[in-house]
């Protein structure tokens, strides 16, 4: 028989949530090497490479891996025969093991948790509380897997009641091009055959815990449907052409993990959860000896990856840009921004619009005349960092405010992650602005280029505050030009294309 001491608990979360917001595990970091090495596309290739080159900055600095340190999901085993020195509930202890990791003031990670989600939403301030899913089972072993999921993955997630005749392979071939970039990929799909509707996409969720084994399981072959599911979709996925960040390219998945259950004669739900480029996920044992013991990172385990110093870069004076300048600009065309930037996410954006619907000025400072908007929530600061990882957000999530942003303002321009919908695409070619997108997965590197940062509107919203960066040497790709031309389309149709054409290579 077990004790499961609170306190052990408590510590074993908070240590992991800190361990998974900076670490990669050594799996994702080979596949993703492995990804980079193989890819063809310039643009797919450069983003793997800040994807890896960030993951290293983070393990070597002890900072998160993206902006989004998400929301905390555990799966927790509770074995018959433990028994607890506690009187609280499983969830407070969780939940006192996230608010300890969030609020670290040697490693602050961002809080995303708002409550009274139909309503005034407000910031809990610790993130908490945590998603936690408990199962009881034989043993005397507490066994937990905890995740951060990112929001931009998890607003990806799809369940769908098929027809027990439907073609699942067929349907998630359907599904995901829809989901476009926000998930930022190359990622994993988690997907969840049968069983109810809530039961497909928690299986879909806890699949995605699990390591990636894709090519080891090419080499041993399948031993059941699930199986051969899993590399007939990894086959086809790929060959998509989506790529890093939807850029094009021939990786958009490094696994795809299927788990199935019985189901009713008359149904077949099949869930789709993915994961991002910060992929957090770590399982711990608990046996009544103390806190759980994670495994050392160790910095020679990284691949050393420079960035392609001799890819053309076009170098921009932020504070110095017109009109005229932005239509000199090409899609897929790297540059570096250097000046000033306004950042602005969804509730920022909502505020905005409701001021000047009312005809009320906008607060000191927040002036957009001849200046871009970085869609971004950044983590606070630690020691000497100006801004702490300040990755992009998702940019689709501000189309329903850009084309008031682009008639009123007198905005230059954007910068996000992931395409933008077809009506915004029409009004930026319509006003002669222009997108740019950063690599989401590349929080800390980013947050590099940034070197000054200051609240100038809507503090209250914490994170989602309206900031003035300075940025200098920030790395970005235009994404939609000043003529409509959006690489989400062009390069994901290339790629499909240039993978069809590629010889099946037999043994």
């Amino acid at each position: 028989m077990s004790i499961i001491r609170e306190q052990d608990l408590i510590d074993s979360v908070y240590d992991a949530l800190q361990y998974i917001a900076c670490y990669h595990s050594p799996d994702f970091i080979k596949s993703l090497h492995q990804a980079y090495e193989h890819e063809s596309s310039p643009a797919a290739r450069d983003a793997l490479a800040q994807i890896l080159l960030n993951s290293y900055l983070c393990a070597q600095d002890s900072r998160p891996l993206c902006q989004d340190t998400g929301i905390v999901v555990a799966f927790v085993k509770v074995g018959m025969s433990v028994t607890w020195d506690t009187y609280r509930s499983l969830q407070e202890m969780i939940d006192d093991g996230v608010r300890r990791a969030y609020r670290d003031p040697d490693n602050t990670l961002r809080a995303s948790i708002v409550s009274d989600p139909a309503g005034k939403r407000r910031n809990t301030g610790d993130n908490s509380p945590a998603v936690v899913h408990v199962e009881l089972v034989p043993g005397d072993k507490l066994e937990i897997s905890i995740a951060a999921k990112g929001g931009g993955s998890e607003n990806k997630s799809h369940l769908a009641m098929l027809e027990p005749s439907d073609d699942i392979v067929e349907w998630v071939l359907e599904t995901i091009p829809k989901m476009g970039a926000g998930w930022c990929p190359p990622g994993v799909l988690g997907i969840g055959i049968g069983g109810t509707a809530e039961k497909a996409v928690l299986m879909a969720k806890e699949s995605l815990m699990a390591p990636i084994d894709i090519q080891q399981l090419k080499v041993r072959g399948p031993a059941n449907r699930a199986e051969e599911l899993r590399l007939e979709l990894y086959d086809k996925v790929n060959k998509l052409g989506i790529g890093a960040q939807g850029l094009g390219g021939l990786s958009t998945v490094l696994d795809v993990k299927v788990v199935d259950y019985p189901t009713h004669a008359t149904s077949l739900p099949v869930a789709i959860i993915p994961n991002c480029a910060a992929t957090r996920h770590i399982h711990f044992t608990l046996d009544g000896n103390g806190p759980a013991k994670l495994p050392v990172p160790k910095l020679e385990d990284w691949p050393q990856v420079a960035l392609d110093s001799a890819s053309p870069a076009r170098r921009i004076d932020l504070d110095a840009l017109k009109h005229k300048d932005i239509q000199q600009w090409h899609p897929g065309e790297k540059l570096l921004l250097s000046g000033k930037l306004l950042t602005g996410r969804d509730a920022a954006h909502k505020r905005i619009v409701e001021l000047m619907s009312k005809g009320e000025s906008l607060p000191d400072g927040v002036d957009f005349t001849n200046r871009f908007i970085y869609y971004v929530g950044p983590v606070n600061p630690v020691r000497d960092e100006a801004v702490g990882p300040a990755g992009p957000t998702t940019a689709t999530r501000m189309d329903r405010f850009t084309d008031f942003m682009l008639k009123n303002t007198g905005l230059l321009g954007m910068i996000g992650k992931a395409e933008r919908g077809e009506e915004t695409v029409a009004s930026i070619k319509q006003h002669g602005s222009v997108y740019l997108i950063a690599v989401g997965g590349a929080g800390y590197l980013v947050s590099k280029a940034i070197k000054s940062a200051r609240v100038v509107a809507f503090e209250d919203l914490g994170m989602e505050a309206i900031y003035e960066f300075i940025v200098e040497d920030m790395p970005v790709t235009v994404a939609v030009d000043s003529r409509g031309e959006s690489v989400h389309l062009t390069g994901p149709e290339e790629w499909k294309a240039r993978i069809s054409n590629i010889p099946v290579v037999t043994a």
